[in-house]
């Protein structure tokens, strides 16, 4: 059946029919109401292209430079949790992926395997998303574990003081294993009168004092290149510059946080005017299409990041699920360059989208 798949969004029926019950909630859902959920997909629709024509579009150039590792395409792997609870290999099938696809895997702080293991398993460029705990030493403990086993940068969440309420989650009465890369260092197995653990494990553990001065102390512990994911406005895109952030990732945390904040599409322009180009603008949540990644670089991302899609692959063929996921957008992005008119990632420009905004201002 995986031969008759023509876009990505058809492994997500394949994985919810793969999955139980609780762990497909446990991916696929977003906070309470999931209007953000909904809208990170929906305001890429709202989004108009504006091709050139003839344009010498015999040959398309796709790959890009994020902090000097070129990449096949402007298409990387986010960091998601719990690979395992999708296929048994869980994060090395797609580690192994990501390295066949010559792109960047951003490994979770809550993955199923260890950044050790992972880093065994192939030869792929591999970035470790943090989250800072209330003990520090356990962030010293694991970034210096990261840096060891060769991952090229951290990628600090600052979007989660607390855990957002997925209802889901408290309906299924989610339990989820312990945290692989935490072994050794304290224990997690908080219980909750309701039957859930995610909730008191998250809060137990995740330090709700983090803020932009703790940023010196996190460069003081590596020497790795740092960027910040949760960035949703102007201003925080500033403060990010001022603390010296590597690069900023527009984040709503897959709309599993806050809900009402507004998709990340609908705010990567504001960012990247703020930042002007200064480090990499990477836009994460709602990409389902190569349309949607032209038009996250056409206002200005340098790359995006996939998370439930490379899940759903996962769920459903393994690690040849997780390349199948890249493959289909990369080639997706391809036709629309060639469609566009733009024979390279660099000829993308803003003049090949037309967003609400436009048509708003051109109407004063």
């Amino acid at each position: 059946m995986a031969d008759e798949i023509v876009n990505v969004n058809e492994f997500q029926v394949l994985a919810r029919q793969a999955l139980p019950k609780m762990y497909y909630d446990f991916y696929a859902g977003g906070a309470e109401d999931e209007h953000t959920l909904k809208k990170n997909v929906q305001e890429f629709q709202r989004i108009i292209l504006l091709p050139r024509v003839l344009v010498d579009v015999s040959k398309i150039a796709l790959s890009t430079n994020i902090l000097g590792y070129t990449i096949s395409a402007p298409i990387m792997i986010a960091p998601t949790s719990m690979h395992k609870l999708a296929h048994p290999e869980g994060e090395l099938a797609t580690a192994r992926a990501a390295a066949a696809c010559n792109t960047i895997m951003m490994l979770s702080f809550t993955a199923s395997c260890s950044v050790e293991e992972v880093a065994a398993s192939c030869d792929a460029v591999r970035f470790f998303q943090l989250y800072v705990c209330k003990r520090r030493d356990i962030a010293v403990n694991l970034v210096q574990r990261a840096e060891k086993s060769g991952y090229k940068a951290i990628v600090l969440t600052a979007d989660r003081p607390r855990r957002g309420r997925k209802e889901a989650d408290i309906k299924n009465k989610m339990i989820l294993p312990q945290l692989k890369n935490l072994e050794g260092l304290m224990s997690i197995e908080v219980f909750s009168d309701k039957g859930s653990n995610i909730k008191p494990n998250a809060n137990e553990i995740f330090d709700p004092s983090l803020c932009w001065r703790d940023i010196a102390w996190l460069k003081s512990i590596t020497s790795l290149p740092i960027l910040i994911k949760g960035i949703l406005t102007r201003e925080d895109a500033i403060k990010a510059m001022e603390v010296g952030a590597a690069g900023i990732i527009v984040s709503n945390h897959g709309a599993r946080q806050l809900d009402y904040t507004p998709a990340t599409i609908s705010v990567l322009e504001e960012v990247v005017q703020a930042v002007g180009r200064r480090v990499p603008v990477l836009l994460d949540g709602g990409v389902r299409r190569g349309t949607d990644v032209f038009k996250a670089l056409a206002l200005g991302a340098q790359a995006v990041l996939v998370g439930r899609p490379v899940i759903y692959g996962l769920a459903a063929k393994g690690e040849a699920g997780v390349r199948k996921v890249m493959q289909m957008l990369k080639d997706e992005l391809e036709l629309t360059m060639a469609l566009a008119g733009c024979p390279s990632v660099e000829d993308i420009s803003r003049s090949h989208v037309r967003t609400d905004r436009d048509r708003l201002q051109s109407m004063l």
